[in-house]
């Protein structure tokens, strides 16, 4: 099993319309082969730097898997007007990538 999250900086007062995107786009996750759960987590909200921490945290058969996923046409489309909400964020996402531990 692999577990693939993006972490994401949302300025402070966009959180709504952060969460509408993701609510909104069709990924076509549940067509993909290996593909197995998808959650959006939403942390803490850093005052001082003014954003809010979220992660998009999937779960995956195996880490080929995610990997054939990302050079898939399913990846481009689900991906492809990313680059027109770069207000909503501080900086880019952070990708953390973690194969489980099996029998633990």
């Amino acid at each position: 099993m692999y577990i693939a999250m993006n972490r994401f900086k949302v300025v402070t007062g966009t959180e709504g319309d952060f969460e509408t995107v993701w609510r909104n786009r069709d990924s076509s996750l549940a067509e993909v082969p290996g593909f197995v759960e998808f959650r959006l987590l939403c942390g803490k909200v850093n005052e001082e730097e003014g954003y809010t921490l979220y992660s998009s945290h999937t779960v995956w058969s195996s880490e080929e898997d995610f990997q054939n996923w990302t050079k898939s046409e399913n990846f481009r489309a689900a991906h492809r007007n990313a680059g027109d909400r770069k207000a909503m964020y501080k900086g880019p996402p952070v990708f953390e990538g973690f194969n489980v531990v099996d029998g633990i």
